[in-house]
């Protein structure tokens, strides 16, 4: 049977009582202890301070968003989630967690697109703890915390797990860490990077946008699921062709952005000269024959379409000598 996260319904006590309650207790024994009665009183003396130690181990604070996983000698007792200072069972293991959000920037990997072309892709995005259950007993945190991680500048480390909240935060990271380069892996190759080698219309890494971004969303919840992890938000952040390809791809893409703009030069040039005739014809101020007319069309088509400025030239005749 699949256990789930429920709440504490344990034994549980005001903090600030509960120090009255030692402090009454250490009195009594310093008092049992030094008082001439006999040996029971001493015997009865060492068992309260026995006691009051043991009771050390019960206290614990908790802040707004944060969780403590209560276990019973390997027994899952329940999550305590109410912020405030408390004593417990101090023979209950009080293990902390953070349910707060926190940010995590994936450094840009390379992975193939759609049709084979090694793009550098990277994403940040926003995640939390939602299962408590979960994501301390259904991932191992031990074997990962002693695995090395890759830190930003490039060094291995080892993440200590302990008993710190700290500790847990960063072998969960390491998880999240894991998961989002195989979510993000798996939706890179479903598309190509732009649209010059697609369909028209055809959603790609460069247009897709929001899509994009939500399915790469659900495909990490799918994954996190199982680790009692949620990703509030996920944004692809970085993306660019790989180096050995970057060069050849900006050549492409100028040739692209060169083949557009003399198409839209064309187009205008042409509904220019149509224009031009057109006018004239209207208007009357000269009459010109087919001829005529294709040498003018030609002649506004180079002077419209050239890459530089029109250069008169003025016939003044032939000279005489």
């Amino acid at each position: 049977m699949e256990t789930k996260e429920m709440l504490f319904s344990g034994f549980r006590m005001n903090g600030f009582a509960m120090l009255f309650v030692h402090l009454v207790l250490l009195t009594a024994a310093i008092v049992f202890c030094f008082w001439q009665g006999g040996t029971w009183l001493y015997v009865t003396g060492g068992v309260l301070i026995a006691l009051w130690f043991v009771f050390l181990a019960g206290y614990m604070l908790l802040e707004p968003n944060e969780a403590r996983v209560m276990v019973f000698f390997g027994r899952y007792k329940g999550t305590f989630r109410d912020t405030g200072f408390f004593w417990v069972n101090p023979f209950l293991d009080k293990k902390k967690l953070s349910m707060r959000a926190r940010n995590l920037d994936v450094e840009p990997i390379k992975v193939n697109d759609k049709i084979g072309n090694p793009v550098l892709i990277g994403l940040v995005l926003v995640w939390k703890l939602k299962d408590t259950y979960r994501a301390m007993f259904e991932i191992d945190a031990q074997t990962m915390a002693a695995a090395p991680v890759v830190t930003a500048d490039g060094k291995q480390v080892s993440l200590n797990v302990g008993s710190a909240v700290a500790g847990r935060m960063n072998v969960f990271e390491n998880f999240v860490r894991i998961q989002s380069d195989a979510a993000l892996r798996q939706v890179a190759g479903q598309y190509a990077y732009d649209d010059n080698e697609t369909a028209s219309g055809e959603l790609t890494l460069r247009s897709g946008g929001d899509e994009i971004n939500n399915q790469l969303e659900r495909e990490l919840n799918e994954r996190l699921a199982m680790a009692g992890m949620e990703v509030v938000e996920a944004r692809i952040n970085y993306l660019a062709y790989a180096p050995e390809i970057a060069a050849v791809m900006l050549r492409r893409q100028q040739a692209s952005a060169i083949i557009g703009a003399r198409e839209k030069i064309v187009e205008g040039a042409v509904s220019m000269v149509h224009m031009a005739l057109k006018k004239l014809e209207k208007d009357g101020i000269v009459e010109l024959d087919e001829d005529k007319k294709a040498a003018m069309v030609s002649n506004l088509l180079v002077v419209l379409c050239a890459d530089e400025s029109a250069q008169p030239v003025l016939n003044a005749g032939t000279l005489n000598h």
